[in-house]
């Protein structure tokens, strides 16, 4: 008996012990991130210059509403595929229609692909482009996940070997919306099919005019935000193979949305302040945060040139250095950019620039905002697409 009662106290001193020990470990993660997959079908075709200049203005604003939205608490991450069609520089056997970008959370890869675009033709087979585009991607498998297809041109949605109706109905028994933006007159569209195309994958139908221009108000903030930015620059550690290309891309995709304005910049500087861009696969940083590489199994010749001849200890001090200061300036963007969004929503109001509301940036946002809450997320934004 004695000797039960001691073996017993043994088992209860390691389990004590043990649960001890477990408290002072880093809790685990118990759901992930909720998922976002978005494909942007645009048709390149030769009237539509218009459409792909709002495209590359807006998409920063439209990256924006989901590094908004939460659920649980939790930011979405955020995957978007880009797609031409229409164009006839595109081989005929195809469908006049080209993959540009698989779903991706590049964020400046996608960019640099937006800004590549050229238009010419076309052909524009609507329910070629569905299809192709539900079949090819590599959807998210993930429960209550958002997932949808935008897709804008001006010609009847009818056109091509593919009947829309089966390509929207395949969509959306795979739980993909369609959402159809006509360019042009909102009467015309419903009579081309590209609202029953909508209606036939749950989504929305949406009609803009492609070649209003897109309106940038200036703020009293934006010089201060694009100094921000650029210290935001300084905290990324650049490594290994995709490293020394994905920093020249950001620094490019920075000069792009410049080139359209300091609004632009401002609107890129704050997706790039919020969780949904992430570099995992080329930046230290972000690759340390998300436990996707481990420092001490990196070869020297990977590292960045500052940390090459560090020892162990004082890369990972580095490493904690840049993050810390990574956050910091990222912080300081938020809050600036929500003093922005007051002032500019003022402005709006007091300039009455309502034109804006038919863009395409400014119907993707809507349309988000509203699938978003159907969805189960809380999403936040009240504020005006730019």
């Amino acid at each position: 008996m004695r000797r039960w009662s001691l073996c017993l106290s043994a088992f209860l001193m390691s389990v004590f012990v043990i649960q001890a020990a477990n408290a002072h470990e880093k809790p685990r993660l118990t759901a992930p991130r909720p998922a976002v997959d978005v494909a942007i079908l645009l048709d390149t075709s030769n009237s539509m210059d218009g459409l792909i200049d709002q495209a590359k203005r807006q998409l920063w604003t439209i990256v924006n509403e989901f590094a908004a939205a939460k659920r649980h608490g939790m930011t979405p991450t955020l995957r978007v595929a880009l797609f031409e069609y229409g164009n006839t520089n595109l081989p005929a056997s195809e469908g006049y229609i080209r993959q540009v970008v698989p779903l991706t959370d590049d964020l400046d890869a996608l960019s640099e692909a937006l800004f590549a675009l050229t238009t010419n033709g076309g052909d524009e087979y609507c329910g070629q482009v569905i299809d192709e585009a539900v079949k090819r991607l590599d959807w998210t498998g993930e429960p209550n996940a958002y997932k949808a297809i935008f897709i804008a041109g001006n010609e009847p949605f009818t056109q091509g070997p593919v009947d829309y109706t089966q390509s929207c109905a395949y969509a959306i028994q795979h739980g993909v919306i369609v959402n159809t933006i006509h360019c042009g007159d909102y009467r015309t569209g419903i009579e081309g099919m590209w609202q029953h195309g909508a209606q036939l994958a749950e989504g929305s139908y949406l009609n803009i005019n492609q070649d209003q221009a897109v309106v940038h108000i200036d703020a009293p903030q934006d010089a201060e935000l694009i100094q921000l930015n650029l210290q935001l620059n300084s905290t990324y550690l650049w490594y290994g193979e995709e490293g020394k290309a994905a920093g020249a891309r950001q620094e490019e995709q920075d000069s792009n949305a410049m080139s359209l304005g300091r609004g632009n910049l401002v609107q890129r500087a704050a997706s790039k302040s919020s969780a949904v861009y992430s570099n995992s696969r080329s930046d230290l940083v972000d690759a340390v945060k998300n436990e996707a590489v481990a420092l001490d199994e990196l070869d020297a010749a990977d590292l960045p040139e500052p940390m090459k001849t560090m020892t162990e200890e004082q890369r990972e001090h580095y490493v904690q250095e840049q993050s810390a200061k990574r956050a910091e300036v990222q912080a300081k963007i938020q809050a600036l950019t929500a003093e922005r969004e007051t002032y500019v929503a003022g402005e709006r109001k007091r300039l009455a620039e309502e034109g804006d509301d038919e863009t395409l940036g400014a119907v993707i946002v809507r349309s988000v905002r509203e699938q978003l809450d159907e969805v189960g997320f809380d999403e936040k934004s009240n504020g005006k697409a730019e």
